[in-house]
This record gives C-alpha cells, structure tokens and sequence, in this order.
C-alpha cells in the first residue's frame, strides 16, 4: 500500500514498435533484424519499423525506396491489421481487468490508466508503473514503455523518455521544474501552429509559459488554449474519456508513388476507397451525405466536399461523387495521395426519405456483398476494377479503439 498516495496518477501504457514487434515475435527470423511495415506489398510508405531500422534513420513516413537505401538489409514486410487489432484488443482487456478499469484507450498502442483508486490495492505509482509492464508482457510477450505522473500530459511525455523497455515516474510536484527546459512542441497537442503562435509571443519552452498570460491562449484558442497553458505547467486538467463517442468523420486513404498522373489508376484507388468507405458505413449502420474528396499535389489537397442528393451508403453513388470532383478540379498535375472521407456519418434511418431513391436491389446486392466479404475477407467480390488491386489490406486508424464504431480497421 502506499504510504502517501497522490492526490491524482496517471499512467500512459506506450508499445515499442508494436506492429514491427509482433511481426518478429510471430517469425523468430526477423528478431534482430531492421524490420519495416508497408500497407500491403504494393505500399510504398513505411508505417512502422523495428529499432533496428531507426538505428539506419528509417522513421514512419519514410518511403521504401529511400529506406532501402539507407539499409539495403531492410526485411519488408506487409501489414496485418487483424493480428494487430488482436493483440491489442488481449494487452487492453489484461490492463482493465488485472490494474485498473479506469482506462482510457487512446489509440491501438497506447493507452491512459487512471491510478488514483487503486494506489492503496497495487502499492505506489512506481510499483505499479512495474506491475503495468509485467502485466503487457504476459498478455503479449511484447514490451512497452510507461510513463507515470499526476496528469495526462506528463505522463505522455515521460512515456518517451526511455524506449524501449522503459518506465519514467515524474511526480506531480516535480512534473513543471521537469518540463521546464522542454521545447513547448514536444508536449502531445501543440502542433506547428500553435507552437509559432507561442514563438511569436515569446513562449519556446513550457518554462516561458508562465511570463502569457492565460487569457492570451483562451482569446486565441478558447478552452484549448487554456487547456495548453496548464499543460506546459505539468497540470494537465484534462479527465481520462471512458466512452467512444460517435465518429465526426470515416474515411480511407491512399499514399501513391510520387507525382501519379495516370487518371486511369486514380480512378481506380477512388473507387477502392469509395468501396471501403461505402462497406463500412454499412457495417455500422451509418450513412452520410456530405464528403471530402481529396488529391494531394505539390501544392496542397485539391478536391472538394460534394454532398449526395439524400444520406446514404452507396459506394457506387460515392465513387460518382469522385468522378466528378476528378473531373473539375485536376488538370493533370501530379497526385501522391487520394482520399475519401464522409464528413457526417450518423445513424441510418429506418425509414426511408420521403424522396430517396427507392432502389431495393441495389441495397440488397449490397448487403449481399457485404456478407460474402465478412466471411471471405475484404474485396472478395467489388468492382472488376479492384481486380489486381484489392490485395491492399486495410490500416489501423490512429483512433482505433476495441469497442464502439472504434473496433473495424
């Protein structure tokens, strides 16, 4: 038990490398080894890579090419969404039940654990930052690393700290002599943006924050920004969220090799992105009217937001929403990314609209579809365009979460 529990401790569960991680546990060959992660055999970008590989300078975003060239020994391999979603999901449902139920599971490799309650049951927060990882690498056999401290933000950052294999405790009374020193950018939600914001006003570390006034933030960036102010203080208000919300958005995209300008091929990735927004609108009951259509050039996204003429989940009616939007805003300059995102998904009627259209057969070849790809994995039927393409398998968004409209990849 610990002899004088604090007023409040979080701790931030980080895995090391996770999806290189479980590729070279699953194949003892790779261990050792610099291991990287692309979307399929066909992506170009790297997602992931082991330690091995950053020791070469590989990161995430690195293209394969590039990364090839740097290591030439780089052992490549294609993602498995579904293994991950799996491991996940056990490391996540072992932290709930053998350490806390106080969890907040922020994205499919981390995680934020409330301590305070259970301070008096587990020991102090060291102790139980130690117990944290015994607890991952029996879950797992994999390795994490854990930072502890009296609020979110800290515990973030002192997650960072010691990779791999690390725990870092900073206790809520030393959290703003140790952020001092640390650039305002390194801390979790201080972008480019509002880093050049706080420049502007003199603030570049957390240690200057105290010379702005709160006010200047919360004029400038509301609860935000005075959320910001606090942070760089090392009391970080924010509470732990225990429920998935809703989804503001759901989409799909696609990196591209550089300067693509072949309209076929970009018809093509639209119509596989229409196609997997499309199914999974479905799968959770959704439907949307309003989208984002996007092509990243040189010079920014190109695109639009089109809307369909009543909500729905048809990825044909998508795909068509594409065409057009191919059609009026790209001259033929180069393409390295497309996307496709419905901007309000919301529960399906269940009724129909008074003036949709009132294609049963449609809807029924859908939901056809839909359950052979269940069964059989994603694109085992679609459109004779995907043929050759559809062995792309499906990401992990960064929101994923193992419950609500979270739990799909």
């Amino acid at each position: 038990m610990a002899a004088h529990p604090w007023d409040r401790a979080i701790a931030l569960v980080d895995m090391n490398a996770f999806f290189a991680a479980i590729e070279q546990q699953d194949c003892p060959e790779y261990r050792g080894r610099p291991v990287a992660i692309t979307n399929g055999l066909r992506g170009t970008c790297i997602i992931t890579c082991s330690y091995e590989a950053r020791s070469y300078g590989i990161r995430t975003g690195t293209r394969l090419r590039r990364a090839l060239a740097l290591c030439p020994d780089l052992v490549r391999l294609p993602a498995r969404p579904h293994r991950y979603a799996e491991v996940s999901s056990r490391i996540m449902a072992a932290l709930a039940a053998e350490i806390t139920p106080d969890i907040e599971i922020y994205s499919v490799d981390e995680a934020y654990l409330d301590l305070t309650r259970c301070q008096r049951l587990h020991g102090d927060p060291a102790t139980i930052g130690r117990r944290i990882k015994q607890v991952v690498f029996a879950a797992s056999g994999l390795l994490c690393s854990v930072g502890v401290s009296g609020d979110m933000t800290t515990a973030k950052f002192a997650a960072k700290q010691q990779k791999p294999d690390g725990l870092t405790v900073i206790p809520p009374w030393q959290a703003a002599a140790r952020l001092r020193a640390v650039p305002v950018t390194e801390l979790c939600g201080i972008a480019r943006g509002i880093g050049d914001f706080l420049e502007r006003h003199g603030v570049r570390t957390c240690g200057d924050m105290h010379k702005l006034p709160i006010s200047v933030l919360g004029r400038r960036f509301g609860n935000p920004g005075r959320r910001i102010w606090h942070m760089c203080q090392g009391s970080d208000p924010t509470r732990l969220t225990y429920e998935v919300a809703a989804p503001k958005s759901l989409g799909h995209g696609k990196v591209l090799p550089p300067a693509t300008r072949d309209r076929e091929l970009l018809l093509t990735w639209l119509l596989h992105m229409s196609t997997k927004v499309g199914a999974r609108l479905r799968r959770h009951q959704l439907e949307a009217s309003r989208f984002f259509i996007g092509l990243r050039a040189d010079l920014g996204w190109l695109g639009g937001k089109p809307r369909l003429p009543c909500p729905g989940a048809d990825s044909g009616a998508i795909f068509a929403l594409c065409r057009q939007v191919l059609d009026r805003s790209w001259d033929g300059e180069g393409v390295h990314q497309v996307q496709v995102t419905a901007l309000d998904p919301r529960p399906a009627s269940q009724q129909l609209e008074l003036f949709a259209p009132g294609d049963d057969r449609r809807r029924a070849v859908h939901a056809a579809v839909d359950r052979v790809n269940d069964r059989f994995g994603a694109l085992a039927l679609a459109p004779a365009r995907l043929l050759g393409r559809s062995d792309m398998p499906d990401v992990i968004a960064p929101a994923w979460k193992p419950s609500g409209h979270r739990r799909t990849v």
